[in-house]
C-alpha cells in the first residue's frame, strides 16, 4: 500500500465510497485486490478510531435508530454446510443512530439481540451530552437497551410500529422482494413525553437506502457481499466517515459534521485518508 501515490489511493477510495465493489475497484483503478483490501483495512480501522473519540458531546435534538440486515460469507440458513465458512458467517446487523444534523452518531455490527441492543444503546448515550428524543422501531430489544442506556430520566423515547396488510404488493415471484403494504402506523410513547410531531424514523429508513446504495457489499441480489465479517466492518466505518465529514448533504447544504460543529470544512478525500498518517 505504502507504493501507491496518492492519486491511486483517492481513486481507489472514491470507488468504494460511491458504491464499487472490490472486484470493479480493481478493474478501475488497476490497483491489485490484495492491495486495495489492505487500504481498505487500514483506512477502516483509522476512521473508527476516529469516530469513536471526536463523535462526542453531541447537543442532538432528535434522533432515530434502525438496524439494516446484511450476510457474511452466506445466508444464516446456509452456513451449516457450506464450505470453508470463516467465523461470524451469516447474517449480520448494522444498528445505526442518526439526528435531525443527518449525522452518523453511533453504529454497531452484529447480532440482532438484546446483548447488542444494550451495547449499541450504551455507545449512544455515551456520544449525547443533551436531552433528546429518540424514536426507534418496535423491536423487541430497544426498550430494554434504552431504559439501560439512559435511565428514564435522560430521554423522551418512542417507538413507530408500521401496520402492514396480510400481502405483499407484488403478485407471484414479485411478492418475494416485495414489500409488505402498510396500512398504517402506530406511535407509542414509552419514556417521558416525546413530542407525537416528532416522533418518526424517516430519516434513518432514508439512510437504510443511502447505505445500501453507497456500500456494494449491502447491494440485495448480487455476489458482492462480504466474505469476512472484519472487512464488512472497515467498509462500514469507511463510509460512515466520509458520509459525516466528506459528503454534502442536500437538505443541508454542508456535511454532517460542519452541521453539528465537529467540523469547520468539508474534509476531502485527501483528508480523509490523512488519517492513516
Amino acid at each position: 500500500m505504502n507504493r501507491l501515490t496518492m492519486d491511486k489511493r483517492k481513486a481507489v477510495v472514491a470507488a468504494l465510497v460511491e458504491g464499487s465493489s472490490i472486484n470493479s475497484t480493481v478493474r478501475m483503478t488497476g490497483v491489485s485486490k490484495p492491495t486495495i483490501l489492505k487500504l481498505l483495512r487500514d483506512l477502516g480501522y483509522a476512521c473508527a478510531n476516529y469516530h469513536d473519540e471526536h463523535v462526542r458531546g453531541l447537543k442532538s435534538e432528535r434522533l432515530q435508530t434502525d438496524e439494516i440486515w446484511s450476510f457474511v460469507h452466506c445466508k444464516q440458513k446456509h452456513v451449516a454446510g457450506a464450505k470453508a465458512a470463516p467465523p461470524k458467517a451469516g447474517d449480520v446487523w448494522t444498528w445505526t443512530a442518526i439526528d435531525e444534523n443527518k449525522l452518523v452518531v453511533s453504529y454497531h455490527v452484529g447480532g440482532r439481540g438484546q446483548q447488542d441492543g444494550n451495547a449499541f444503546m450504551l455507545d449512544l448515550a455515551d456520544r449525547i451530552v443533551s436531552r433528546p428524543q429518540l424514536t426507534s422501531d418496535a423491536h423487541s430489544a430497544y426498550l430494554s437497551a434504552v431504559e439501560n442506556a439512559f435511565g428514564l430520566a435522560d430521554v423522551d423515547y418512542a417507538q413507530l410500529q408500521k401496520v402492514f396488510g396480510p400481502e405483499s404488493a407484488g403478485k407471484g415471484s414479485e411478492r418475494k422482494y416485495s414489500p409488505g403494504k402498510i396500512n398504517g402506523t402506530k406511535k407509542t410513547a414509552l419514556i417521558g413525553m416525546p413530542d407525537p410531531d416528532h416522533i418518526s424514523t424517516s430519516y434513518i429508513e432514508r439512510h437504510n437506502l443511502t447505505i445500501r446504495m453507497s456500500m456494494r457489499r449491502f447491494t440485495r441480489l448480487t455476489n458482492a457481499h462480504s466474505k469476512k465479517v472484519e472487512n464488512h466492518f472497515y467498509s462500514i466505518a469507511l463510509f460512515f466517515m466520509f458520509y459525516n465529514y466528506c459528503r454534502v448533504h442536500s437538505t443541508i447544504n454542508t456535511s454532517p459534521a460542519m452541521k453539528s460543529g465537529l467540523a469547520d470544512h468539508v474534509w476531502s478525500i485527501e483528508e480523509l485518508i490523512g488519517l492513516l498518517d
